[in-house]
């Protein structure tokens, strides 16, 4: 690799620090609103099926978008897309402050979904192009680092300052910080690394084997973030203290952080999926041991289960993207990150709307608990990813020839 392609490039390279600091600033408005905006929704009357679509809303037109950012993927740059869609973000947040009716402010969520759709997809394909593959789990930690210092600082921090201040501040704050990420984006080089070629023209057969190669990972990681739908929609309202909730929030997001980390350094060391067991089934026993807490009013346990989860997730998120990338090719990282954000961004607004829904027939405590039970009933289809790119790495099997779930 030439002099000049190194300077912009890599970890330590300046593209890629830019798109850290984007990343920290979009992200930073998507985490604190997905708390605030339901538990504002909920002080002005809305029922708990009404708040519960408020985040099923926002993340059901994020994937509606990214269904259809194959086609913006070949024709517009990644920093570009990001830039609109950070833009997407931040200005329709400005719109809360008009009114609280639900019909409106699904509205505006449904366009700043649209915006995450944008940013979601074309920043983790970015972590993939713009280091080598040997810095690629390192580097899509660092990614999910930025997210994850978003949720650590601006989640509960948001909730805190909405209780004390006014959502109004919040919401001001967070609309500046999507905008200014765009400037960062657009600020880039736009090379990319050698061993990175461009979004290829796979044909429909080819489409559905990587499809089909990354189905596991997808539906072990659809029902994790189910329960993130659920932990930043619900826990605002269930614990008895609004600083507990903060806490519990602040929590799960330091043990997202440090756990997503520690499976990027696995990933590259070890090699990909050695995680994805191990990750789903602490994110279960996380969100079974939130349920007894909502159960029987005991926020500090709370607090504890959140933790656990979010430890699981993190552990999660970064093996389940590597997989993904190392099953789809190197011309299929634009595939990789639709499939792997669907699977995060509808998993997350699927959960909140479901336990929405859950609430109304049961309680907080079961509803949390049949999720518990549904990652557990997915842990031998971790294992069995886990085995085959046990096999994989061994074998050196090409890429895209490790078949999916099966």
């Amino acid at each position: 690799m030439s002099a000049s392609v190194a300077k912009p490039l890599g970890l330590t390279g300046r593209d890629f620090i830019l798109m850290m600091v984007a990343s920290l600033g979009a992200f930073t408005n998507v985490m604190a609103l997905l708390s605030v905006v339901p538990l504002w929704s909920a002080d002005a009357g809305t029922s708990a099926s009404g708040v519960g679509a408020i985040t099923a809303t926002m993340m059901g037109a994020t994937v509606a978008l990214q269904l259809g950012m194959g086609g913006l993927l070949r024709r517009f740059a990644l920093r570009h897309l990001f830039a609109v869609g950070a833009l997407l973000l931040g200005v329709p947040t400005f719109g809360y402050l008009l009114s609280t009716d639900l019909a409106w402010v699904l509205a505006v969520s449904a366009v700043r979904g649209f915006g995450f759709g944008m940013v979601t997809v074309a920043g983790s394909a970015l972590a993939a192009e713009l280091v080598p593959a040997v810095q690629r789990g390192r580097a899509i930690a660092a990614y999910g680092v930025a997210i994850g210092v978003s949720q650590f600082g601006s989640l509960p921090l948001a909730v805190s300052m909405a209780e004390r201040i006014g959502y109004d501040t919040v919401f001001v704050f967070t609309a500046v910080a999507a905008i200014l990420a765009a400037p960062a984006m657009w600020a880039q080089s736009g090379k990319r690394v050698d061993d990175i070629t461009p979004v290829d023209e796979a044909s429909g057969d080819g489409v559905r084997q990587r499809l089909w190669a990354m189905s596991g990972p997808f539906t072990v990681m659809t029902a994790v973030a189910c329960a993130l739908g659920g932990m930043f929609t619900f826990i605002p309202l269930a614990l008895t203290s609004p600083d507990a909730a903060a806490v519990a929030l602040l929590t799960m997001a330091a043990g997202l952080v440090g756990a997503r980390w520690v499976s990027g350094m696995v990933s590259d060391r070890l090699g990909p999926g050695r995680m994805l067991l191990p990750s789903a089934a602490v994110a279960a026993v996380g969100m079974g041991v939130t349920a007894v807490a909502i159960f029987y009013g005991f926020d500090g346990l709370a607090i504890v289960g959140a933790t656990v989860y979010g430890a699981g997730f993190g552990g999660l998120q970064n093996d389940t993207l590597v997989v993904m990338f190392r099953r789809s090719g190197p011309g299929g990282h634009g595939l990789a990150s639709i499939v792997w954000n669907i699977a995060y961004d509808g998993g997350t607004g699927v959960g909140g709307l479901l336990i929405g829904l859950l609430v109304a027939g049961l309680s907080l405590s079961s509803a949390f608990g049949v999720v518990a039970i549904a990652i557990l009933a997915l842990c031998p289809l971790a294992w069995r990813d886990w085995r085959a790119e046990h096999r994989a790495a061994h074998a050196k099997v090409p890429t895209a020839a490790c078949a999916g779930p099966g």
